[in-house]
């Protein structure tokens, strides 16, 4: 089975993919960048653009009936590691329980952002 997951709480796709994918036990999630669902602008700043990022994974996740604490495994990537302490303070403000990660460095990322995340939930 395999179902895919729409909400308007997180951006929509910007090209052909879904937010995300349930296949009944995992869920993966696209990468998400800080673009602002409602308004659709991009915050200034590393810790604003990974709060963003994180939230619309968040939202991605509560529509498939899941929370951050499903998360299993998160790839985090980065215009810059040298933004890698400020991005993982806002990180681990949305977990209680870590899950395995991932953090690379990119050349560049979709509209210039700092920061892109995508995850797999387990239920």
């Amino acid at each position: 089975m395999k179902k895919a997951i729409a909400t308007n709480n997180a951006p929509a796709a910007i090209g052909p993919y879904a937010q995300g994918i349930d296949t009944g036990s995992f869920i993966f999630t696209s990468g998400q960048i800080p673009i602002n669902p409602q308004t659709g602008e991009i915050p200034e700043g590393i810790v604003e653009q990974t709060k963003q990022s994180l939230n619309n994974v968040k939202a991605i996740l509560e529509e498939a009936g899941l929370t951050m604490n499903n998360v299993v495994k998160a790839t985090v990537f980065l215009k810059n590691m040298n933004d890698f302490t400020e991005m993982n303070k806002v990180y681990e403000s949305f977990f209680t329980d870590y899950p395995a990660r991932s953090a690379v460095e990119v050349a560049r990322l979709p509209k210039d952002v700092l920061v892109e995340v995508e995850v797999i939930a387990i239920r």
